[in-house]
């Protein structure tokens, strides 16, 4: 046998333990067997045995009530208040759908007491980071944080005084960089139509 794997078979031994070796001993003649005695378990090997796992329904979300342009998200939940945030399609000048954005509440204590999450395609430029004005005022940027299959995210937190300008606003513009043409911008439409309603509808998390 190869010395490699002469040595991968000692090694196993020693980790599952002395009683590999046992069965290398020759018994004493049967006058002199000691009677039988209970056998010591096995020393604990560290090796992890599992665990059946039960797989439970998987999360469902729907559509439960419509405030002008935005869907009021929520997740069924067996019992208590289900968790709603609030739901819209970005779209290009065209009319065709680019990105999309969640909009959560927070609870209380923190500077940001309503959290956002925008989805942009994968073809974005990151370093660009991404633009949000509320009624052509001044624009606030934020950058990605994570990126997978489905697209890039820039996960937002807003203060009161935003939310503030949300409801007053309405319009608002969300603008991203092409990867592939990084000295353009494409400006999105992001509808306020409804916000003050669909906000007061979202639930804040249980902590």
């Amino acid at each position: 046998m190869p010395k490699f794997l002469t040595r991968m078979s000692i090694i196993a031994a020693f980790a599952m333990g002395a009683p590999a070796f046992a069965q290398t001993t020759t018994p004493a003649p049967a006058e002199t067997q000691p009677a039988p005695t209970e056998q010591t378990p096995p020393a604990d090997t560290g090796l992890a045995m599992g665990e059946t796992v039960q797989d439970g329904p998987a999360e469902q979300t729907y559509i439960r009530e419509v405030t002008g342009d935005w869907s009021l998200e929520c997740l069924r939940v067996p019992e208590g208040d289900e968790p709603c945030q609030m739901f819209q399609t970005l779209t290009d000048g065209e009319g065709n759908p680019v990105a999309n954005m969640r909009l959560f509440k927070l609870p209380a204590g923190g500077q940001a007491v309503a959290g956002a999450l925008v989805a942009a395609p994968l073809e974005t430029l990151l370093t660009a980071q991404l633009t949000i004005t509320i009624n052509g005022g001044q624009a606030k940027r934020y950058p990605f944080s994570v990126c997978d299959q489905q697209g890039c995210y820039a996960r937002i937190g807003l203060t009161a005084e935003d939310i503030a300008a949300y409801k007053r606003g309405a319009s608002a513009t969300v603008s991203l960089v092409p990867f592939v043409a990084p000295d353009q911008r494409v400006s999105l439409n992001l509808s306020l139509t409804g916000f003050t309603a669909g906000y007061d509808l979202v639930t804040v998390p249980v902590e």
